[in-house]
Order: structure tokens, then C-alpha cells, then sequence
């Protein structure tokens, strides 16, 4: 038997099949909220995403055919490379919700943010697994080094939704690197205190007006609470089992959740309409799946490094789910998170088949350590 054909066969195929399933789900899931529109544009969100799901099934197999030990060489150009588009983003981005965080690259049109995420995951999981006996404080100010430059060139678009992402995933990241958990409590506390400075400071007044909407929802409801109200009617409405695929007189078809942000910000409200709390539970089921089959290559990574890659991975996977469907339900502020593999975000879309595709290699390579 070759090698490929040996790394092929020994691909995690329960991963590959649920990724697959969700993003095919995703296309279905955009068609279904967006086919009644009149904009061309709009009514063509189910084929470019289909598309970029092609292009990322093509990435995912790569990155689990290749060593993931490669990163070590490719993960420095990658974060710098996701720099450079954070800066070119700040003077050449398309202003988008408020926040100018896409950059036109002749027909690409992506988020160098998500890039960054990425990035600076295989950056920090090389960084802690080759220096384990560096003091701890050393070790916390380079991390917060790596973490900090694309965070405060993301705060200047402003993204708050994509900064937040960064705390989860640089927390668990440092616990499973074995940073001492006094660091990791004075990090939150610090955290914490920042908020309300943060809040009041720094956060751009529509972003204020989503946490007042998120606080005092009945406030202002044919204004900042409008959208948030309106996708708890949408979820609401399609009670067990929902209104049905391409269902008409719904919350989409009749404009009522916002038809710029129902097919990404708001799918988790078309499907809850649509499919119900069946549908719902199953989306959620099957994210289930996938993160705890994530998790069980990490506890069968074959070295530390793999095992923080996977960890990286897996917490911003599982963040951008929690952020997207709780402020949906109205559990979390509204920060224009997507929901991944589902949401239209083409790019995203990608960068996440990506990195399960990293996920799998770790798998596949799990017997080859230092090689």
C-alpha cells in the first residue's frame, strides 16, 4: 500500500462526513432564506457559497494529506501575511455593518481577520509546545504579543464580534500549554474589569446601542431592539417542527428579520422558522458532533503541538457557534458573528475547512511524531 493511499484510508471520516453534511446543510439553509428575493445578488448567496464549500473540500484534504509538523515552516508567513491584509484593510476595506473588515483582492472578497484567527492559533501552538521552560510571565507577553497586534488592528475596523473570538481561544490554548492557573485567573479578572471601561470607551455608539437592545430589549424596539425581537418571533414561530422548506408568509419572506443579514448573522433564526426546534436541535446535535470528535484527536494527538492545534482550533469552532446562536436567542449581545460551515461567509467558510482539515492531519499523522 503507498503512503497515500495509507494516509487516505486512514483519513478521520467521521469528521470529514459531519463537516460535509453541515456545509451542504449551510448551502441548502441560504438557498431556503434567500430564493424569494428580487436582488440577483441575493438570490445567487447559495451558489457562490457552494463554491467556496468546493474550494474548501479541496483545502481540507490537502492540509490532512500534508504533516502538520509543516506548519512549523508556514504558520510565521501565514500570521504576517494576516497582518498585512489587517493593515491594508484599515486604508482599502469595504465598510460592511459599520465595520470595514472586507478587502477586495480582484475577485476574492474576504475577512483577513479570520485569516489572522487562524494564523495566530499555529503561531501560539508552536510557540507553547517549543518553549515549555520559558518563565511563565515571558511566555503570557509573548503570547499576548501574538494575540494583541491582529486584535488591535481588528478593534480599529471596528470587529468587536472577531476580537471577542480571541479570549476563548488564547484562554485554552494557554491552560492546555501548561500556563500556571493563577496567570490564567488574574487574566480573566483583568478581563472583567475591562468591560465596563471598554463599553463606555472604546465601543462605537451602534455597538453600545446592541448591548442597551441586548440589556433592555423592550426598549427602542422599531429601532436597536428590532432585529433582536424580531429573530426571537422568527424562532419562535416555528415552534416543533417549523413552517417548512422555502415555507411562504414567514419572518424571511415578509422582510421582517433583516434581509442583509438573514442568510449570515441571523441563519440560526431562518432555520429555527423553517426547521423548527426539531431542526435546531439536530444543527446543534450535529455541531455536537463535531467538536467532541475534534476533542478526541486531540487526546490521541501524537505530540503537544498537535494537541494545541487541534485545542486552538476546536475552542474558536465552538466560540463562533456559542456567539452566533445565543445572540440569535438573545443569550449574548448582538456582535455579527457567523455560524461556521452554515452561515454565508464564503471565506470563512474556507478558513474553517482549512483548519479541520488541520484537525485531520493530526489525526492521520498521529504516529509519525518529529518526523
Amino acid at each position: 500500500m503507498t503512503p497515500f493511499l495509507r494516509k487516505l484510508l486512514g483519513l478521520n471520516w467521521l469528521l470529514l462526513i459531519v463537516m460535509l453534511a453541515l456545509a451542504v446543510f449551510g448551502v441548502v439553509a441560504i438557498y431556503s432564506a434567500t430564493y424569494m428575493r428580487e436582488d440577483p445578488v441575493a438570490t445567487d448567496f447559495w451558489r457562490k457559497q457552494a463554491n467556496w464549500v468546493a474550494v474548501g473540500f479541496f483545502a481540507f484534504m490537502v492540509a490532512s494529506l500534508v504533516n502538520y509538523h509543516w506548519i512549523r515552516w508556514g504558520a510565521l508567513p501565514m500570521y504576517l501575511a494576516g497582518i498585512i491584509f489587517l493593515v491594508l484593510t484599515k486604508f482599502m476595506g469595504q465598510k460592511v455593518y459599520g465595520a470595514r473588515s472586507w478587502l477586495h483582492l480582484g475577485p476574492v472578497n474576504f475577512q483577513p481577520a479570520q485569516l489572522a484567527v487562524v494564523a495566530g492559533i499555529m503561531v501560539l501552538a508552536l510557540f507553547l509546545s517549543q518553549f515549555k521552560q520559558m518563565h511563565p510571565m515571558l511566555r503570557l507577553l509573548v503570547c499576548g504579543a501574538v494575540a494583541g497586534a491582529p486584535c488591535l488592528l481588528i478593534l480599529m475596523q471596528p470587529d468587536l464580534g472577531e476580537v471577542i473570538i480571541w479570549v476563548p481561544v488564547l484562554l485554552a490554548l494557554l491552560f492546555v500549554g501548561g500556563m500556571p492557573l493563577r496567570y490564567l485567573l488574574c487574566i480573566l479578572l483583568i478581563l472583567f474589569a475591562m468591560i465596563p471601561i471598554t463599553a463606555n470607551l472604546v465601543l462605537k455608539p451602534y455597538q453600545q446601542a446592541r448591548l442597551t437592545a441586548f440589556a433592555h430589549p423592550e426598549i427602542d424596539k422599531q429601532g436597536s431592539s428590532w432585529a433582536i425581537n424580531q429573530s426571537l418571533i422568527a424562532i419562535g414561530s416555528g415552534g416543533w417542527s417549523g413552517k417548512g422548506f422555502k415555507a411562504a408568509n414567514t419572518q424571511i419572506e415578509l422582510g421582517f428579520l433583516p434581509a442583509t443579514a438573514v442568510h449570515n448573522d441571523y441563519i440560526f433564526s431562518a432555520i429555527g422558522e423553517q426547521w423548527g426546534f426539531v431542526g435546531g436541535i439536530f444543527l446543534i446535535s450535529a455541531f455536537a458532533l463535531l467538536l467532541l470528535t475534534c476533542l478526541f484527536v486531540a487526546f490521541f494527538a501524537g505530540d503537544e503541538f498537535g494537541l494545541l492545534l487541534v485545542i486552538g482550533i476546536t475552542t474558536l469552532i465552538f466560540t463562533h457557534i456559542f456567539q452566533n446562536v445565543g445572540m440569535t436567542i438573545s443569550i449574548l449581545p448582538i456582535t455579527g458573528v457567523p455560524l461556521p460551515l452554515i452561515s454565508y461567509s464564503g471565506s470563512f467558510a474556507l478558513m474553517i475547512m482549512f483548519a479541520l482539515g488541520v484537525v485531520n492531519s493530526v489525526w492521520v499523522h498521529r504516529h509519525e511524531v518529529g518526523q
